[in-house]
């Protein structure tokens, strides 16, 4: 009685065991995927909204974007965050979901332990720019102004946080001087006021800018990237400008939660590297200020660990308190 008990209990363990190895090898995707965003706007959006129909593609199910927007991102992010690591929840993010914790008391989740990276996808080099009526034509010689005259110029930012604002604060902390940070609403507004001059300088995306420089309504100073833009060969880097450390992208990261299986990850790391080394991706994207590199999960891992220390300092120095 007991020995037939016992064969019994093994036979539908092993039946149990053969349903679960079956659905564990299930192809992947079996129903609609979505890719969260945590801005409605900007490259993560065109990033997003390019690559959903390759996935749909590529993988024969509906890949959706999903804009889960507010508090600076991490509405999106936590989302994401606490999602099931099943594959069926994923975003592409910019460096905020590295940062935000050093700006708010609560974003709902750790950048380092609470995602599953599966690619980098690519940047957006920021440029650095002034009103033509700085007497400056190098970023040597607006340090040099910011150093004699502290408080003499200020620069505009898409508000406190931003990478705008962090950049400057960067090289503030870098060169020890005093620049007058004027917040807006968002980095366009702050562009605005640029071309207008009622500030004297702001950092902002290369697609954003190059235009207002090569018409000489703006004069471009630094890009702040590890190589030059496309749209602008003849501005140097940072580095060429002599600051190295002086570096602020707009990188786009692909994400699902902590605990996405191996198998997934690869499968849509394959995926997404294919779809941006496609020519039209590289067309739409590079029109746009992309600078697009496929990597692996390991890649996107080191560079959130790496920003992750780098931005804690720069907010730190900044003096910059979580709301």
């Amino acid at each position: 009685m007991r020995f037939s008990r016992l064969v019994s209990t093994i036979t539908a363990l092993l039946a149990c065991s053969t349903v679960y190895a079956q659905s564990a090898q299930s192809p992947y995707p079996t129903k609609t995927v979505r890719i969260v965003i945590p801005f409605g706007t900007g490259g993560t959006n065109l990033m997003a909204r390019w690559l959903a129909p390759k996935f749909s593609e590529a993988f024969g199910q509906t890949f959706v974007v999903d804009p889960r927007l507010g508090a600076g991102g991490n509405i999106g992010n936590e989302l994401v965050a606490k999602s099931p690591p099943d594959g069926y929840t994923l975003s592409i993010a910019p460096p905020g979901i590295v940062f935000s914790p050093f700006l708010y008391k609560r974003t709902g989740y750790d950048p380092l332990r609470d995602f599953t990276t599966i690619a980098l996808l690519g940047s957006v080099p920021n440029v650095m720019s002034i009103h033509p009526s700085v007497p400056a034509q190098t970023l040597q010689q607006v340090i040099d102004i910011a150093k004699k005259q502290p408080k003499r110029l200020s620069y505009g930012s898409g508000g406190i946080g931003s990478t705008n604002h962090l950049a400057m604060e960067a090289l503030k902390s870098l060169t020890k001087t005093d620049i007058v940070h004027v917040p807006y609403k968002g980095a366009t507004v702050a562009l605005v006021d640029l071309i207008s001059g009622q500030v004297d300088i702001v950092v902002v995306a290369v697609s954003s800018v190059s235009q207002y420089i090569n018409q000489g309504k703006l004069r471009g100073i630094a890009t702040l990237s590890t190589k030059r833009a496309a749209s602008l060969p003849n501005l140097p880097t940072a580095a060429e400008a002599g600051q190295p450390q002086f570096v602020m992208e707009n990188w786009y990261g692909f994400f699902g939660p902590a605990g996405l299986p191996q198998s997934i990850v690869e499968r849509l790391n394959a995926e997404a590297v294919k779809a941006i080394k496609m020519p039209d991706s590289r067309e739409r994207l590079g029109s746009q200020g992309f600078d697009l590199f496929p990597s692996s999960p390991q890649e996107l891992a080191a560079l959130m660990k790496s920003e992750y220390a780098r931005f804690g300092k720069i907010v730190k120095d900044a003096g910059i308190t979580p709301e």
